[in-house]
């Protein structure tokens, strides 16, 4: 049969620094993602945010480092010929500036007007070579009324997932008032995708060992996060349709979360409100989905999550992702899967949800 086709459900584009200046009402570009010197230092402003310091001259990088750094354009053709080498045929695409962005603060117009720019950007750019690419609509959701028109907008220009911050601190999901956005969002019948690190600050150590603590709580942790609070609230149980998947998030916590949560909620049944009608990892297993990279634990708890929810993702371009190796990393963690198994992790369960052939 060959080897299973790859397609990543997590790669990412550095959009062009002019699309705000293009795109914006001249009244908010001021305001759009942009780097400013700060005490010597090349730092990225994010409203909402604290000053990011930026990574050191790329001619201190050489190799695969150096590839990287110069991978990730918004050129389709450049793009494809990179994710060939790789042997990728197909990737979603999430973006970078916009990634946090289109998310932060509490001003929900300018948030949409951002979410707009970049969303028609990204049609213009992505969307004519839908074979290989499924781009990922940002949808902003302080303002749910702006949301509902702007994910049925989305799907006409050929967009092909509903990019949500994975929380809302001031407003989690599991409040009724969100019950219109995910009837609209079923209706389109695109996925919901909720990409790690987006919504707060995930920066939450400054101090040693921030660099790793950050990664796994401030960022990856939005993995559990998302899928509880759909799962227990009964967002999954009213709205049967909705497939969601949260995005570089990894996938070996899948299995601890879905018996968890079966478990507390049979020993403390007399407190769950709302009642459900399965045990919460039925739903999972109908309707949600992790992306991870290189998770070999996260493989091998299959038997307890399904295969279905896992969906295989290269992070390209980014340092911790697996291109341009790829296929090396396909292979050795999927050592002793079976071969249907296998198509379905790294392309066929991907390709169902994001409308691939």
């Amino acid at each position: 049969m060959g080897e299973p086709r790859l397609i990543s459900s997590d790669s990412h584009v550095n959009e062009p620094p002019e699309m705000w200046s293009e795109r914006l009402p001249k009244s908010l570009r001021a305001r759009a993602p942009h780097v400013e010197v700060i005490d010597g230092v090349d730092c990225l402003l994010i409203e909402g945010m604290r000053p990011r310091r930026m990574p050191k001259g790329r001619a201190q990088l050489e190799g695969e480092a150096l590839e990287r750094a110069q991978a990730g354009g918004w050129d389709p053709a450049l793009r494809m010929r990179d994710q060939d080498r790789d042997g990728v045929a197909a990737e979603v695409i999430y973006p970078t500036l916009a990634l946090q962005g289109c998310f932060m603060g509490d001003d929900a117009a300018f948030q949409m007007a951002m979410a707009r720019a970049y969303n028609d950007w990204l049609a213009e750019v992505f969307a004519p070579y839908a074979k290989r690419f499924a781009g990922a609509a940002v949808i902003p959701m302080l303002d749910i009324a702006a949301a509902c028109a702007e994910a049925e907008r989305v799907g006409k220009l050929g967009l092909r997932t509903l990019f949500l911050p994975c929380q809302i601190p001031e407003r989690p999901y599991n409040r009724p008032e969100y019950d219109r956005f995910w009837a609209v969002a079923e209706a389109t019948g695109l996925p919901l995708t909720f990409h790690s690190g987006t919504g707060h600050e995930p920066r939450i150590e400054r101090g040693p060992g921030g660099a790793v603590i950050n990664y796994i709580l401030g960022s990856q942790a939005d993995g559990p996060h998302v899928f509880c609070y759909l799962t227990t609230s009964g967002v999954l149980e009213r709205f049967p349709r909705l497939q969601f998947i949260t995005v570089e998030t990894g996938s070996a916590w899948l299995a601890w979360v879905m018996t968890q949560m079966d478990e507390i909620y049979e020993k403390h049944h007399m407190w769950a409100q709302p009642k459900l009608k399965m045990p919460p990892s039925e739903y999972v297993r109908r309707q949600g989905h992790c992306t991870f990279q290189n998770d070999p634990v996260g493989v091998h708890n299959r038997s307890f999550t399904g295969v279905d929810a896992l969906l295989w993702g290269s992070d390209y371009p980014h340092p911790e992702g697996t291109w341009p190796r790829s296929r090396e990393y396909a292979d050795a963690q999927m050592k002793g899967v079976p071969e249907d198994e296998r198509r379905k992790m790294l392309g066929e369960t991907a390709a169902r949800l994001f409308g691939f052939d």
